[in-house]
């Protein structure tokens, strides 16, 4: 089977898997999001609720007071004495300037403005006819009146309060307080989210977006727009739609809504376009329902980050299965090859017992012995490549730690910069939100040399020979085991002169070598306050020379007697099959060089390594 079509049902699996990731955490980021958006909204909504009724509630005692003004009384009784109307006036415009209310005027049961505040304007109430004014009849008829509306004289919205005057036989009128929410509407515009008052006919009347006023959350139809222009309660404005679309009801009072933006959007600390969270409740004492609009924009972000997270994850965790899987593969297949091995070594010994006893057929014996030695040694070399993949496999998954660990810390890192880069962009700070996105590339720039390292030694080796730099090699050995190193506190001290010898060999197996050097160079180490490691490169003749020495204990006369045996280690038992220095011995003679090991007179052990040198003869050949 082609290598593209066998590895085709691994990809589909980590597409599947990335994607069900994804959409599994962003459906619940979304759900968590949206019910702590609710709760905030909530919050949002009695405390808007509160002040509105708060900034009503200032005025709402203010109409029936003017019932114990004696003058007033008079000017609206029967036998109305109008020689009190400018004293009255008067007394109506003081007490309008402290109240801080628009206007303040008291009307006959004609519904004739007998007296008001703004008596001495060229626009005032005086002298109007007002009976066809909603606040009015229903004074007349309940004793109070509430309603909002734009004035017909001046074109100016309020909200009116009215109440009955009355003396002990009968009613002589109704005064009436028009209060400005204005300041209100403008404390609205600083808050966190939009909000909005509309009205018994779905007109919005209060909002802290200046564009909505006036607007409606649903379509007039004719007839209510002709009893509109006979109230004159909007004094004939359009009217427009908002247009405002519910997507889905959530419950609670709470539904997501969309608003078209069909209007250039006016400037605000908050969108005004887009999908809502919307929550509404009724006003008590008025017909109005205050909604509060909290944007989906900032739970949308949140829920497709913690999906990328979950991708990424999935795949980190995807991959290092994939690798335990490939691991316990290739120690199959060593442990199927070192069977063959030794089959192979018992078949070899009976022929040659049988052809000692059989001297008669000695010579064809003698045939299928060569023939039989000769399949032997390839499928002796194809286990040694085997085990020299497998020793590779081996590394790799004691650097998985360190190398998760060191995967784990630019992925936090850039969650971080991420969630500060979009507070800042928020904010408009647009250098810091530049300095993220330029620590955040460092940090991807720092996991692609980790994993390229890793999956460049990796890679299967060609065997062939090509020249290869020494202090290169060290480098790329070093970079991988850097985690370990640092784990450990080791010091490192190299002397590898620039530019430094270049040597005949396969640099991915040469990286081997050092690693298996530098890894039980680590383990002579274990536990010692102190660890220094050193390591040398120089030219020794027409060989490259590089040396590995620890500040370990060193070796004893035991060990250096079979150090390059197969299966003999120093190491404890489960901690090593004792075939690392073996393969690396056989790796450099390869190479047509050297590996020796001995006691450095200073303490602690040394390996060098002589390599031969890359020179044009060699570079032709």
């Amino acid at each position: 089977m082609p290598r593209r079509l066998r590895f085709l049902p691994i990809l589909t699996l980590l597409v599947a898997l990335l994607a069900l990731s994804g959409v599994v955490a962003h459906r619940l980021a979304l759900q968590f999001g949206l019910a702590e958006l609710q709760t905030t909204g909530l919050h949002r909504l009695e405390l808007y609720a509160a002040s509105l009724e708060r900034e009503i509630g200032k005025y709402a005692f203010l109409p029936g007071t003017l019932g114990l003004e004696r003058d007033v009384l008079a000017l609206l009784g029967p036998q109305g004495d109008h020689q009190l109307a400018p004293q009255v006036n008067t007394y109506l415009e003081q007490l309008n300037e402290r109240a801080g209310t628009l206007a303040i005027y008291v009307i006959d049961t004609t519904g004739r403005v007998v007296a008001a505040s703004n008596w001495r304007r060229a626009d005032s109430f005086v002298g109007e006819n007002l009976a066809f004014r909603p606040y009015f009849r229903e004074a007349m008829e309940s004793g109070s009146g509430r309603f909002f509306g734009v004035g017909t004289t001046r074109g100016e919205p309020g909200y009116y309060l009215a109440s009955t005057l009355s003396d002990e036989r009968q009613t002589l009128g109704v005064a009436v307080i028009k209060v400005s929410l204005e300041q209100l509407e403008k404390s609205w515009t600083t808050v966190e989210a939009p909000a909005m008052v509309s009205d018994e006919n779905g007109v919005v009347i209060l909002g802290s977006v200046a564009d909505w006023k006036f607007t409606t959350l649903r379509p007039l139809d004719e007839a209510t727009r002709s009893a509109f222009d006979q109230t004159q309660q909007y004094n004939r404005r359009a009217l427009t739609p908002l247009g405002i679309k519910e997507l889905r009801e959530l419950g609670h009072g709470a539904r997501l809504v969309s608003i078209a933006k069909e209007r250039p959007e006016m400037a605000s600390v908050y969108p005004v376009a887009g999908r809502f969270l919307a929550q509404s409740r009724p006003l008590p004492g008025t017909p109005w329902t205050l909604t509060v609009l909290s944007h989906l924009e900032q739970v949308d972000d949140i829920a497709q980050s913690r999906a990328a997270v979950a991708v990424v994850v999935a795949a980190l965790l995807f991959m290092f299965a994939l690798m335990a899987n490939e691991r316990r593969r290739h120690l199959k297949d060593r442990l199927a090859a070192r069977e063959a091995l030794q089959q192979a070594h018992d078949e070899l010994e009976r022929k040659v017992d049988a052809r000692t006893a059989d001297l008669s057929n000695a010579n064809q014996q003698l045939q299928d012995e060569v023939a039989e030695r000769i399949r032997a040694e390839r499928t002796l070399r194809a286990a040694q490549d085997e085990l020299v993949q497998a020793g590779k496999l081996a590394v790799i998954g004691q650097l998985s730690t360190g190398i998760a660990h060191e995967l784990n810390q630019p992925l936090a890192a850039l969650r971080t910069l991420s969630g500060n880069g979009m507070r800042f962009l928020e904010r408009g700070d647009i250098e810091t939100t530049r300095a993220n996105l330029q620590r955040i590339a460092q940090l991807v720039d720092r996991m692609g040399l980790i994993t390229g390292q890793l999956r460049t030694f990796a890679r299967k080796s060609s065997g062939q020979r090509q020249p290869v730099p020494l202090a290169q090699a060290l480098d790329n050995s070093l970079a991988l085991l850097e985690p370990r190193l640092r784990q450990n506190n080791v010091e490192v001290r190299r002397d590898c002169p620039a530019p430094g010898p270049v040597a005949l060999c396969d640099p991915n197996r040469l990286e081997q070598v050092l690693i298996n050097l530098i890894g039980n160079a680590l383990d002579a180490m274990e536990g010692q306050p102190a660890p220094c490691l050193e390591l040398g490169c120089a030219v020794a003749g027409d060989q490259a020379r590089l040396t590995v020495r620890d500040h370990g204990p060193g070796l004893d006369e035991a060990a250096l007697g079979h150090l390059f045996e197969p299966f003999f280690t120093t190491k404890q038992a489960g901690a090593g099959l004792g075939l690392g220095l073996a393969i690396s011995a056989g790796i450099v003679g390869d190479f047509g060089g050297t590996l020796s090991g001995a006691n450095h007179p200073d303490g602690g052990a040394v390996f060098t390594l002589d390599i031969p040198l890359c020179d044009e003869v060699a570079d032709h050949e």
